[in-house]
């Protein structure tokens, strides 16, 4: 199968991942073909048996088919995927920038931006996640509180979420020397001013300020889950 056809040099280009690249594309227009190209390259790969898995040590390919199968299943085909990958493309943590990646067996310097994207995408994604970005959008969040000024990356937010009545936070350090240390942060969209205040993750509660919807808050950076929160 062809991934593209150059009509001026009349070249067709044939590769295996003519079959998985359209995958992502059609998965929400055309599940239930895109869900069959991919049960192909699962079974050809291997992924359903219990032998080895076959054909993926090409970085493009295993990164395309890991984007893909976090979108269709959630079981053992999906934990068979990862632990193949943790065993052969270089999982590796670079503690001083906080950053887990694939080197993919490239030798390079730098980690592949695209390729880890995909997989990172894949390991993230739930079934059906990915379509229902498009299907059914949360449309909702651009009316929400927005959480800006963040001190990236020497800080990063696992959690930065509104659920209709309160503002889930959770804000990581990049590394050790910034663990424990204090963060601030803005928000802003939030529906009223009156009668706000910060759960800590301890329990406590600190009253907050709020000004035409917008408040600064400081957070410890510690992994510790925040709520802001009328009270």
């Amino acid at each position: 199968m062809d991934l593209y056809y150059d009509p001026v040099i009349d070249e067709h280009v044939s590769t295996p991942l003519a079959l998985m690249a359209p995958v992502w594309y059609l998965a929400p227009q055309r599940t239930d073909m895109a869900k069959s190209a991919w049960e192909m390259a699962a079974t050809l790969t291997g992924l359903f048996g219990d032998g080895d898995l076959v054909g993926l040590d090409d970085p493009n390919l295993a990164s395309l088919f890991a984007m893909q199968t976090g979108d269709f299943t959630d079981g053992e085909a999906k934990t068979r995927l990862w632990e193949y990958l943790d065993e052969t493309h270089e999982p590796q943590w670079n503690n001083d920038l906080g950053e887990f990646t694939f080197g993919f067996g490239l030798g390079e310097p730098h980690p592949r931006g695209q390729l880890n994207a995909r997989a990172m995408a894949g390991w993230v994604c739930t079934p059906g996640a990915w379509s229902r970005i498009f299907n059914d959008p949360n449309l909702g969040k651009f009316d929400g509180p927005t959480v800006s000024g963040l001190d990236f990356p020497r800080v990063a937010m696992s959690e930065a979420w509104w659920d209709g009545a309160v503002l889930h936070l959770t804000a990581h350090a990049q590394n050790s020397s910034v663990a424990n240390t204090q963060t601030s942060i803005h928000v802003d969209g939030l529906p009223s001013d009156d009668g706000w205040g910060l759960v800590q993750p301890t329990g406590g509660t600190t009253p907050i300020a709020v000004s035409v919807g917008a408040s600064q808050l400081e957070l410890v950076v510690d992994g510790g889950h925040y709520e802001l929160r009328q009270l």
